[in-house]
């Protein structure tokens, strides 16, 4: 099972995620952020977005959201941006 090994906040609501097989890439998640409902409501603040944290291989943030792993990569994977990290 694929998990986000590490994960970091490039500003605005990017995020890179390098994953346990040493993939990595970036992703936008502005569409995510921009639709209606009160758990993506807080991270449209860009300062609330930027505490993810990891939590048992999934990017989370403090009120609960979670990107799946699997489909953060296949997310990822679609844009093209998915590759091998180089500091793997």
């Amino acid at each position: 099972m694929i998990k986000v090994a590490k994960i970091k906040c490039l500003g605005g609501h990017r995020l890179r995620a390098t994953f346990s097989d040493g993939m990595a890439g970036d992703y936008d998640f502005s569409a995510i952020v921009n639709q209606s409902g009160p758990m993506v409501e807080p991270l449209r603040d860009p300062v609330f977005f930027a505490r993810v944290f990891l939590e048992d291989g999934a990017p989370t943030w403090p009120n609960g959201f979670d990107a799946a792993p699997g489909w953060l990569r296949r997310e990822i994977e679609a844009t093209g941006a998915l590759a091998r990290d180089a500091a793997a």
